[in-house]
């Protein structure tokens, strides 16, 4: 779990890493490639080591570097994220939530992804298509470390699940069907892009959210 500070806010981007590739897991706001590139060197992991980039969605604070690494790493580094969230991506349709901007960030999708799917890196991340607060937000359960990768589906505080951030999920009633799906999880951890890191009594805590 990485730590970026855009002028006070606090985002988590992911870096999976093993012997034969690297995988970050959103990209942060636009310009923070070099808080990108220290963050994962304090990993261990360099940047042009880059094999996979995942978006979990459109939104700007999440795929903001993207540019930027496809400009640096080229393409040694292939790009995955949900059909429904792609033409917004690739500058094709303009973002949901940033739409006024005149310049925003645009790459490439080289893979779209299914719910359900399984990708095969750093022990295996598996696809869950979490719509609501994007048409085409997902979420990605790593296997081996049961660790629910939640992007912006749920906010924590101070290690306690805060729920859905209804003032930027346009859809409530698909995000709340979407926590439904990780009741049947195996979850040790749930790490949310913003507020980070919670892993205690986790599938209690997504109980309660969804019963209440």
């Amino acid at each position: 779990m990485l730590h970026l500070d855009f002028h006070g806010n606090i985002i988590h981007p992911i870096l999976l890493w093993d012997r034969e590739t690297a995988v970050l897991i959103d990209t942060g706001f636009p310009g923070q490639i070099e808080d990108l590139r220290v963050a994962m060197e304090k990993a261990g992991v360099s940047l042009d080591s880059l094999k996979a980039v995942i978006l979990t969605h459109q939104d700007m604070d999440h795929i903001g570097c993207l540019p930027e690494i496809l400009q640096e790493c080229g393409n040694q580094v292939k790009v995955y994220a949900h059909e429904l969230d792609k033409l917004y991506i690739q500058g094709e349709l303009p973002l949901l939530k940033d739409g006024h901007l005149e310049n925003p960030p645009k790459g490439r999708v080289d893979y779209t992804l299914i719910d359900g799917q399984e990708l095969p890196f750093c022990g295996g991340i598996r696809v869950i298509h979490t719509p609501g607060h994007t048409p085409g937000h997902i979420s990605l359960y790593l296997k081996q470390s049961k660790t629910l990768v939640a992007g912006d589906s749920m906010y924590s505080v101070k290690g306690i699940l805060g729920g859905i951030h209804a003032p930027t999920t346009p859809d409530m009633t698909a995000a709340r069907l979407s926590l439904k799906k990780y009741v049947n999880l195996d979850i040790a951890s749930v790490v949310c892009y913003h507020g980070g890191l919670s892993n205690k009594n986790v599938h209690d805590q997504l109980v309660e959210l969804i019963q209440g």
